[in-house]
């Protein structure tokens, strides 16, 4: 069977992943490429925390949620995404309190010093909330990227832009 024909039915993504038309008007679109119309706009809203989640990533899902509710970022689809972020939060830290604890090399059963487990589960869960942390512009590269529109007052050039006609609104 040929190559193409394999595949024909497959939806095979390569390359960058798109970039969310929320995300590219807030950068100002630098591509300059047209912008998804159809792209689904699902209210800002804040989901309600899984039950599932441990004390310190209901700690951390709580003070995440205002802040992305505050930018209305936070959407109810974003649960679940959250909340791996959260639970990655939770295992993280329990991780490093027991690195913190019992240092990062231990004995193996048989007197050797080996790598703490701990340091491989901490590394993991890094990687896991770095990943997570980049979808919603929590790093400081990924929030360079954007630019939130910041409303202000009209200037003396948008006056004459309009042609006095802002003035003459208000005699």
């Amino acid at each position: 069977m040929p190559f193409n024909q394999e595949l024909q039915g497959r939806i095979d993504m390569r390359g960058r992943r798109p970039k969310p038309t929320r995300l590219k008007v807030l950068t100002g679109n630098p591509g300059k490429r047209p912008l998804n119309a159809d792209e689904p706009r699902p209210e800002p809203t804040i989901p309600e925390c899984p039950a599932e989640l441990g004390p310190v990533a209901r700690k951390e899902w709580e003070r995440l949620a205002g802040e992305l509710a505050s930018l209305k970022i936070l959407t109810a689809l974003d649960r679940a995404a959250l909340a791996a972020y959260c639970n990655a939060y939770g295992l993280w830290a329990e991780a490093i309190e027991a690195i913190q604890k019992y240092g990062t090399m231990v004995k193996s059963p048989s007197g050797y010093p080996i790598q703490s487990p701990y340091v491989s589960i901490a590394n993991r869960q890094a990687e896991i909330m770095m990943r997570i942390a980049s979808e919603f512009g929590f790093t400081p590269a990924s929030r360079s990227r954007i630019s939130a529109p910041v409303e202000r007052e009209p200037g003396l050039f948008d006056l004459f832009a309009n042609g006095g006609e802002d003035q003459a609104e208000d005699t």
